[in-house]
């Protein structure tokens, strides 16, 4: 290092400088000395030039097309539900989120490695050592700065790389395409075009399909396509049960019977209270009449984020949800006091047929699960 006090040179003598002068002035007015400056490639146009430059555009090249890949999986890929029965769809069906992280993981890799690449075998690497020193930027210190910058993109000779240049374009546009295509595939169907049907957030299968339709509540037998009917005794008191919607129009149906079991907002925890217990309930105004004697319903889906709220605690009556610990009190039409839920579980109105079986009055008054923006509560 040098200990000479280096002159800024006045604006006219600063106009007249090229950049190989102001580099050299830049370094010089920084306390930098140049140990070490070698040109990556001294003889150019070399096989192993050539072959790095392949090298790097083919890693920004895949990223460009895992990329792409990406947002063509995540919008038309098979990702609809398909029972095993079904091997073709299955197949399909079950490759949709590996598919999805796979393209993305190439994505920011091939991005990432051509990226390194490049700095490793284009970028001069030099061996500078600088004094301390304190201060602000002067006018030329900004000017010799660009002129660094501008003298290190030559050295780096990526002007004159179209290869690398064009396919870190597409490698960046491809990844750029990716992130966005995140946020918005969630508009590309409209949510909101049909919300009255059961395929709204606003409904769930419970819904008729029909004026005078009746919704059995069936039990999962581990079998889909095995029709297993809910009795009003078949309930011990204090027991609990999840159970799913069911259709006459579907009996013969395999691939409806096995997506009603399968659909997220379909599951129900069906609970008989203890008559001592049932005695203490609070009903919710407008609900009072959603029960059947000791039987209430309420969605399995939880409040907060809609984990499935699976345990029922019988001593206590109180309804578990085991992913953030929130508590529902089912003497008190489902009402949270614990954690972090803060409304009740939906309560679906149910009664019996003049057979016996436990159906449902209707579908939930309101939506299930979590809030989302249109909610209002």
């Amino acid at each position: 290092m040098s200990g000479e006090e280096v002159k800024p040179p006045s604006e006219a003598e600063l106009a007249k400088m090229d950049r190989d002068q102001l580099v050299e002035l830049g370094t010089k007015l920084d306390g930098v000395t140049l140990v070490e400056y070698p040109d990556p490639w001294p003889v150019k146009d070399t096989r192993a030039e050539k072959r790095a430059e392949r090298l790097v555009a083919l890693w920004f090249a895949i990223s460009g097309l895992a990329g792409l890949l990406f947002v063509v999986s995540l919008i038309w890929w098979p990702w609809k539900y398909e029972a095993p029965d079904n091997e073709h769809g299955h197949f399909l069906y079950s490759l949709y989120t590996p598919f999805l992280g796979i393209t993305l993981g190439l994505a920011v890799l091939g991005l990432g490695v051509g990226i390194l690449l490049y700095t490793k075998k284009f970028i001069p690497h030099e061996l500078a050592v600088q004094e301390r020193g304190d201060g602000g930027s002067k006018e030329v210190d900004k000017a010799t700065i660009v002129a660094q910058l501008a003298d290190t993109g030559t050295r780096s000779t990526i002007a004159r790389r179209s290869l690398i240049k064009r396919s870190a374009g597409l490698g960046a546009a491809g990844l750029g395409l990716a992130a966005a295509a995140l946020p918005v595939a969630s508009f590309i169907k409209d949510p909101w075009k049909n919300t009255d049907n059961k395929e709204s957030l606003w409904h769930t299968g419970w819904q008729p399909e029909h004026p005078g339709e009746v919704v059995y509540m069936r039990r999962n037998t581990g079998r889909p396509h095995e029709v297993a009917l809910v009795r009003a005794e078949d309930l011990d008191a204090g027991g609990m049960e999840t159970v799913f919607p069911f259709r006459e129009s579907e009996r013969h149906d395999e691939e409806a019977l096995s997506a009603a079991l399968h659909r997220s907002d379909n599951p129900v925890m069906l609970i008989r209270l203890r008559p001592a217990d049932s005695a203490r309930v609070v009903k919710r105004k407008g609900q009072e009449d959603f029960n059947f004697g000791d039987y209430y319903a309420y969605t399995k889906l939880c409040s907060h984020v809609g984990c499935p709220t699976s345990l029922y605690e019988q001593r206590t009556n109180r309804i578990l949800c085991p992913c953030h610990q929130s508590q529902f009190d089912a003497l008190h039409y489902g009402k949270p006091i614990f954690g972090p839920a803060t409304r009740a579980l939906a309560q679906l109105p149910i009664t019996v047929d003049d057979k016996g079986y436990l159906i449902a009055r209707g579908d939930f008054i309101e939506a299930v699960g979590p809030a989302f923006w249109e909610r209002k509560s």
